[in-house]
């Protein structure tokens, strides 16, 4: 078991100076991980919006230890070429730290919101076509080797991407699905790692671990793999609680990862619970 810390790139959020000393602040408090959200727009007309590509730079640059990625990249309005060059630079940067989620992102009016509003596709069947190829190509990016791609959405004549990710045989690859809907779980089961959300499940609750482990168990069923795999989940406490954290790691859980932001209090009291550390200790 692992334990995280989520931050938000939103509202005071927004503030790149602020997540970087966060995270600085989780690593000092006995954390493994520290994963940015991923939103260009929110609730608010006009909310401050960090870029967490940016930001996760500025933290690996800080950072010695914590795994670091963005959960999750919607990249079905990311050029996956680019994305492939980000994240090969940032695991290198990292010291080999990164960890990649990605999803479908926002449906209904958040992805109106953040995908149709600026001229990006909007329709869910397209955004995981979208989303398949453009990890198919960040693959073959990251493999180093002369690589061309030919799909119903993205094209590229061959080429070669260097440097490598530092990790072998690539960085791990996190998929979101949002459960009780199955395609994003079975996409996950192709991957290294699942991340699920909830439906009806809001920012100042967490799902139960019989919810985990229902979306655990159908994963698992489409594996075609033994190979790691982790299991993510956003969850609340209020400090070192082994008891809370055994009830979702007995269903799969591998990496806990608590879930701050203006919905719990000030930014202060998201400080005070960092610095209170981790509701269990690594067990590796």
């Amino acid at each position: 078991m692992h334990c995280a810390v989520g931050l938000p790139n939103l509202g005071d959020y927004g503030d790149p100076v602020l997540l970087v000393e966060l995270a600085r602040r989780a690593e000092d408090a006995g954390w493994e991980g520290v994963f940015l959200w991923d939103h260009i727009v929110y609730n608010e007309p006009g909310w401050p919006a960090a870029d967490p590509w940016v930001a996760a730079g500025a933290i690996a640059a800080t950072t010695e230890r914590v795994r670091l990625g963005v959960l999750i990249t919607p990249l079905a309005r990311r050029r996956p070429w680019k994305v492939a060059r980000e994240t090969a630079s940032l695991d290198v940067l990292s010291g080999g730290r990164l960890v990649v989620g990605a999803g479908l992102g926002g449906l209904g009016a958040r992805g109106h919101a953040e995908f149709a509003a600026f001229g990006d596709e909007a329709d869910p069947r397209v955004r995981a076509e979208l989303l398949d190829e453009g990890l198919d190509i960040l693959t073959g990016l990251w493999s180093g080797e002369p690589f061309s791609y030919e799909g119903r959405h993205h094209r590229i004549e061959e080429t070669i991407f260097l440097p490598r990710p530092l990790q072998r045989p690539r960085p791990p690859v996190w998929i979101a699905g949002k459960w009780p809907r199955r395609p994003g779980f079975r996409r996950a089961a192709r991957w290294d790692g699942v991340f699920p959300v909830f439906e009806g499940v809001g920012g100042s609750e967490m799902a139960p671990p019989q919810a985990l482990a229902e979306a655990v168990r159908y994963t698992e069923k489409h594996r075609d793999t033994d190979g790691p795999f982790d299991v993510a989940l956003e969850g609340l406490s209020e400090g070192p609680d082994p008891e809370l954290i055994a009830a979702y790691e007995a269903v799969g859980l591998t990496w806990w990862i608590e879930k701050l932001g203006w919905f719990r209090g000030s930014v202060d009291a998201m400080r005070e619970r960092i610095e209170r550390g981790p509701p269990v200790r690594s067990s590796a």
